[in-house]
Parts: structure tokens; C-alpha cells; sequence
């Protein structure tokens, strides 16, 4: 499990990031605003724990953005604020969950389990092709590198390892990986590819995913 946390107090984001740690999960930390959408638009997670007052960037800047690009991962809001105007602004934009500073880590790690817990179900076989290998219980995809793939990943990339050479269109996608989830759209499959495309270049495959959103997409 892949959690991206952006919380600007050094104190607490070393405290978080060392729990979620200790508890399985893969944690990227960072503590502004601005670099959690970067870290997003160039990487997948499987949960999103969200400041709402950060520099550069607030949390909620950061939360609209994501839900406009058909970014569906859940999102948990941290606050200093325990205001219901604050909690029903970062709800509206598209959070999942809020936990009002200070709290309890116990609470949180049960707030990220229960936004994931679907997720931790997810059962596949290992797949190989070409110089390609994609291991179902460690979610790595591996050829020269070796790079870690959140669960939305690994599922868009299983699916493709099952049809390799067939062009699989988007709305077959939406079915089978996003289980026609009415928030997922076809953007939000373009946006997955490109993240996939990006790490097989980083692990140096001689594999490529080819096509595009309208005419669907092949893993040759």
C-alpha cells in the first residue's frame, strides 16, 4: 500500500510517516502543498493523508485539483480547525474522510485502514512477459529496475499482462480495473497509462503500452 502524506509540521509528518511505516504501508512525505501535486502528477497512490493549512498549496487547492483530473484515490484531511464550515469545504471538494488536530494515531491508522480496507483484498498470480515480471505479492514491477506500483496500478497492469498484444479499450478498462465506478472517466485511465509508461521506462523494459484513449490500449 502506497501513501502519499503531506503534512508541514516536521514533527508530526516524521511521527506519521515512521507509524504508517511500521504498520506496512510504503509512505512519500512531503510538507507543502505544491509538492504533493507534483508527487501526483507523476506518481500513483493507494490512500492520500491531507493537511488542509499548508504552505505554497492548501490541502483543499490540493484536494480540487485531483478530483478535476478524475483522481479518485481516497483522501483523509488533517485540520487544526474544528469548524464544521472547514470540515464541510474539504468534504465538498472531494475528501473521503477528516480527522480534526489533535488526534489520536490510533484513529488515524483506523481511518487509512478503512479507506483502503478494500483494497488489502485484492488477490492476483504473478505474470511475466518478455524481460517484464509483475509479482502480486509485493505489487513490484520488475525488468532491469525493479519499482514499486500502487493497487490501481498493478490491477490496470495485470489486466494488461492477461491481453498482451490485444488493444483493450478505455470503457473495458473502467469495467474490469475501476469497476464501472461512476467517478472514474476516461481521463483518469489516460492518467494511470501514464504513470505505467513512466515506470517501464524507469525499470528499462523492452515492453511498451501503445494506443491512445479513444482507440484503447495494447501492452506489445
Amino acid at each position: 500500500m502506497k501513501v502519499l502524506l503531506a503534512e508541514d509540521t516536521p514533527d508530526l509528518n516524521k511521527v506519521l510517516c515512521a507509524v504508517l511505516t511500521h504498520e506496512g504501508y510504503t509512505v512519500e512525505a512531503v510538507f507543502d502543498g505544491l509538492a504533493a501535486s507534483e508527487k501526483l502528477e507523476n506518481d500513483a497512490y493507494d490512500c492520500i493523508v491531507l493537511d488542509i493549512m499548508m504552505p505554497k498549496k492548501d490541502g483543499i487547492q490540493v484536494l480540487t485539483e485531483l478530483r478535476q483530473k478524475n483522481i479518485i484515490t481516497p483522501v483523509l484531511m488533517l485540520t487544526a480547525k474544528a469548524e464544521i464550515e472547514d470540515r464541510v469545504t474539504g468534504l465538498d471538494a472531494g475528501a473521503d474522510d477528516y480527522l480534526t488536530k489533535p488526534f489520536a494515531i490510533k484513529e488515524l491508522l483506523a481511518r487509512v485502514r478503512a479507506l483502503t480496507r478494500r483494497k488489502t483484498q485484492y488477490q492476483a498470480d504473478d505474470l511475466t512477459y518478455r524481460d517484464l515480471s509483475l509479482k502480486a505479492a509485493s505489487f513490484e514491477l520488475g525488468a532491469e529496475n525493479t519499482v514499486r506500483l500502487s493497487v490501481k496500478e498493478f490491477e490496470l497492469m495485470h489486466t494488461l499482462l492477461l491481453h498482451t498484444g490485444r488493444t483493450l479499450s478505455t470503457d473495458y478498462l473502467l469495467q474490469h480495473v475501476w469497476n464501472n465506478d461512476p467517478d472514474a472517466k476516461a481521463e483518469t485511465v489516460w492518467l494511470y497509462i501514464s504513470y505505467l509508461k513512466r515506470k517501464l521506462k524507469a525499470i528499462a523494459s523492452s515492453a511498451a503500452i501503445v494506443g491512445t484513449a479513444d482507440s484503447g490500449y495494447c501492452l506489445s
